[in-house]
């Protein structure tokens, strides 16, 4: 599988895994990242002429800085070049960059379009040719991980690196006879990476009714650990009126998921329609957000959110658990009026606003629908409506709203929908 350029589709990951430089490739496909005129390529190569003296170790520094994209093309300029940005040194030293946004351009196929904020550019990639739209996906520190979201197949994982396609598969072990069964009605994957070791844990959240009985609802927690190869059951709790769904995010060595209720009681003050749970991963236990509670098990965890929210969804921001979600009507919560962010405070009981997306912005996805797709990581949450490609990014840093580059692709018929994920371009991390 291969990853091309946008304009004509020229191809650019093939180059930099190269096992050797070629000079008879036609690296001028590259000059489709600049546009210069006569003038400014005679000044790039006296400039290239200063850059070509600069002992090696010098010259690795300054290309690390290079955006992901340039690197790959610096790799074709000539074999010394090439040996600098294919050495397992400079993979590591590369400069840390702004979080990719993939959209899926197919309901049916691995294929789509990654955008990077730094370039503003968008760039053909094709995915692992088994996954599709509809699949669970989690991503951290450069690895996606991809969950087959057919209940026949759902044991089916696979930790990806899009940029240098590094792949590795998982199987989800097998419940115990008599125990809890892994198929569920909601699933909520995610994923974490240490990157100074490039393990990493995974963790899923499973929720299925309980037969007969449309108020209780089997809930188990399961977690991989990469350097163990191992799968354990953390929790199995059956919970009252109330149902895990299909977001959840590991933050701080907690994992958090969000819980909706569907009636039936469960011990929820202030008739609460969903909230947060936050369960402790290194004492296996759920974490209480209150001293004073007295409920048991996950209950105990429970922390509401702010409004009454649709399309929520849960995000780690170097080490910040950030929410977004569709604000509702006071008096029709399935109908929303806006779209807000959160992030929790470090007590872990309060929620304060971020930021609330302006008219504009919330106008100008059109149809919208009040459903729509966000995810982030690093400073950046990308939001995109299914119902069209537009993306709108919130860099959180600054406190900016702004629109993606027009996406290259349209909307073919009415009931196309558009969806993506975000991750970090990274060289160094292998699943």
């Amino acid at each position: 599988m291969q990853a091309g350029i946008m304009e004509g589709n020229a191809p650019w990951i093939r180059y930099y895994h190269n096992d050797r430089y070629d000079p008879g490739l036609d690296h001028g496909e590259f000059d489709l990242f600049l546009e210069v005129n006569d003038e400014e390529e005679k000044k790039t190569m006296i400039s290239m002429d200063s850059i070509s003296i600069l002992p090696d170790e010098l010259l690795e520094r300054i290309l690390s800085h290079l955006p992901i994209a340039s690197i790959f093309r610096a790799g074709c300029v000539c074999k010394k070049w090439h040996e600098i940005v294919t050495s397992k040194r400079f993979s590591l030293i590369v400069a840390r960059q702004k979080p990719w946004y993939f959209m899926f351009t197919s309901t049916e196929e691995a294929v789509g379009y990654a955008y990077d904020p730094t370039l503003g550019k968008w760039y053909g990639i094709d995915l692992p040719c088994f996954v599709t739209s509809s699949w669970f996906i989690a991503s951290s520190s450069g690895l996606v991980c991809f969950m087959n979201n057919d209940n026949r197949n759902n044991n089916e994982l696979h930790v990806y690196n899009p940029i240098t396609k590094c792949c590795t598969s998982l199987m989800m072990m097998e419940p115990p006879p008599g125990g809890l069964r892994l198929l569920s009605d909601y699933t909520a994957l995610s994923i974490t990476v240490d990157s100074a070791s490039q393990a990493y844990t995974i963790a899923i959240v499973k929720s299925k009714q309980v037969p007969e009985n449309f108020h209780q609802w089997d809930l188990s927690i399961h977690l991989y650990d990469s350097e163990t190869m191992l799968w354990v059951t953390l929790l199995t709790e059956v919970l009252n009126g109330w149902r895990a769904g299909d977001t959840s995010v590991i933050c701080h060595g907690f994992l958090y998921f969000l819980i909706y209720a569907t009636g039936g009681g469960g011990g929820i003050p202030n008739n609460s329609r969903h909230g947060l749970i936050r369960y402790n991963l290194s004492s296996r236990s759920p974490s209480s957000s209150s001293s004073s509670s007295s409920e048991g098990g996950l209950v105990r965890s429970f922390i509401p959110v702010p409004c009454s929210l649709t399309c929520g969804r849960l995000m780690n921001l170097k080490d910040r658990l950030v929410m977004v979600g569709g604000i509702g009507k006071r008096d029709r919560s399935d109908i929303i009026k806006g779209i807000g962010i959160w992030i929790l405070n470090a007590n872990g009981t309060e929620w304060q606003e971020m930021a609330r997306m302006p008219q504009r912005f919330f106008q100008g996805f059109g149809e919208f629908d009040d459903v729509f797709a966000s995810s982030g990581t690093d400073d950046l949450v990308y939001i995109q409506s299914y119902g069209a490609p537009a993306l709108l990014v919130f860099d959180m840093n600054h406190k900016q709203w702004k629109w993606a580059h027009k996406c290259p692709v349209t909307k073919k018929f009415p009931l196309q929908l558009f969806t993506g994920f975000c991750f970090q371009p990274r060289l160094e991390i292998h699943p």
